[in-house]
């Protein structure tokens, strides 16, 4: 059975700890015709006005862009043997502006939360003026957290948080 969080910080120990330890996030899209497609990525999180918020430096691929394009909303699992469990379904857009694409390579080196950052110099050397790295802000409106111990989960909702 689930427990409705009143807040970001009701789960955000429990959310970093997991995506920390996991690191690797199955993100899921949906086509044209509502058939879902998956990757392996690593996004990175970080909290701005109490409101989790993430970012993925990725490849602007045809396939992840006509899906975006039709259908912005997304959802990464995160998941562990322990049974631990991170569920955050989002809506993605695209980010082109300098500022924020040095920021989102920032929050990768600084390894956000511990443990799932990486360099992104291996994929794009030119750094964050590369003009093949692209950025996708993640707007979660919901994440879910289940420790594997007891299967006992909380949800956060992006439209039940106070403020």
């Amino acid at each position: 059975m689930a427990t409705e969080a009143s807040s970001f910080a009701a789960i955000q120990d429990e959310f970093n700890a997991y995506i920390g330890d996991i690191v690797y996030a199955t993100m899921t899209t949906v086509d044209q015709k509502g058939r879902p497609r998956a990757r392996v990525l690593i996004p990175i999180w970080e909290l701005v006005a109490d409101h989790p918020i993430g970012w993925l430096a990725t490849y602007k691929t045809p396939v992840k862009t006509a899906h975006l394009a039709a259908n912005p909303h997304t959802t990464f699992s995160y998941w562990s043997p322990r049974q631990n469990a991170v569920s955050v379904d989002t809506v993605a857009e695209w980010v082109d502006d300098l500022d924020t694409k040095r920021h989102v390579w920032d929050l990768y080196r600084k390894t956000s939360p511990p443990g799932a950052g990486y360099d992104l110099g291996r994929f794009w050397r030119e750094g964050p003026t590369d003009p093949q790295l692209q950025v996708l802000a993640l707007r979660p409106w919901r994440i879910q957290v289940i420790r594997g111990t007891d299967l006992r989960s909380k949800i956060w909702r992006a439209d039940r948080s106070p403020g």
